[in-house]
């Protein structure tokens, strides 16, 4: 963790180049049935190796520096397995962090933690959600300017998406509140920016209107199947300057990405997308340029 009062913060963009991003490790992390993944995982009977995501951690985290990202770390909480997710309870914005409302019970402890490592980095809390549940999976920022809250009426509820939609528009943003199904957890298994103008997006369950919208902006959407999509292969950082981290798994996906031109940065992390969460879910950024 960095000792630094005066970290430099703030994002604009989804694909921005990433200068410093908040993780936490995975000492406490387990699976336990927090979403419609991790329980299908459960359901299999799949063991569980702490181990081995200790070190698919440690491969995320040099694939990050090896792009020149700086990467900081929340402290762990035994109380919090799912810390590991450090995209879910706040976003940056442009103004300082927004600090979300965290839906299940086992995970609305992870705001401390967040909080206290922006408190000590002298990072401002610009909001703080109070209409009900919103998590950071659901908020992409698009483009400059322009923002996306998914609700599934579950995580992120539609009053919360308007609460946040709200304030952004008070800035002079344009933003787009677009539902979805629930069991998709969040917005980001069926959408994420991969670059400026490139997006991967799951076409067989997203409405036509919705895509239509994103098309609209200039941006190319990469297809992704339901299967993929539920096994978190749409589920990317973009690091900007043509780079994305990805994970090894998403094989295909991959292979389209750098198809397009793209550097994919891949480490293995199935010890967490089987878990629900892939690569966005696990990082936060902090500063963008």
């Amino acid at each position: 963790m960095t000792d630094s009062r005066t970290l430099a913060y703030g994002a604009d963009s989804d694909y921005g180049l990433l200068r410093d991003v908040l993780l936490c490790q995975p000492d406490n992390f387990r699976w336990f049935p927090a979403n419609s993944v991790a329980e299908e995982t459960l359901r299999r009977g799949t063991s569980f190796d702490l181990q081995l995501a200790q070190r698919q951690h440690r491969e995320m985290v040099q694939a990050l520096e090896s792009a020149g990202v700086t990467c900081h770390f929340a402290a762990p909480d035994p109380n919090l397995p799912y810390q590991v997710y450090t995209r879910d309870p706040d976003v940056m914005t442009p103004w300082g962090v927004l600090v979300t409302q965290m839906f299940r019970p086992q995970r609305v402890g992870e705001v401390a933690p967040i909080v206290r490592f922006y408190q000590g980095n002298g990072i401002p809390v610009w909001n703080w959600a109070t209409a009900g549940s919103i998590e950071g999976g659901d908020i992409h920022i698009v483009r400059p300017g322009t923002l996306l809250i998914g609700y599934s009426g579950d995580r992120t509820k539609e009053a919360s998406a308007r609460q946040v939609a709200g304030w952004f528009e008070g800035q002079g943003w344009q933003v787009r509140c677009q539902p979805f199904a629930q069991h998709f957890l969040h917005m980001d298994l069926l959408f994420a920016m991969a670059a400026e103008k490139v997006a991967l997006a799951c076409l067989e369950v997203l409405p036509d209107d919705f895509t239509g919208w994103l098309r609209s902006l200039g941006i190319e959407l990469v297809p992704v199947s339901y299967k993929e999509a539920m096994e978190l292969n749409g589920n990317v950082l973009a690091l900007g300057g043509g780079k994305v981290l990805s994970a090894a798994g998403s094989k295909d996906v991959n292979a389209k990405l750098r198809a397009l031109g793209l550097d994919v940065l891949d480490p293995d992390l199935t010890m967490f997308t089987m878990g629900g969460g892939g690569p966005r879910c696990m990082t936060m950024p902090i500063r963008r340029d």
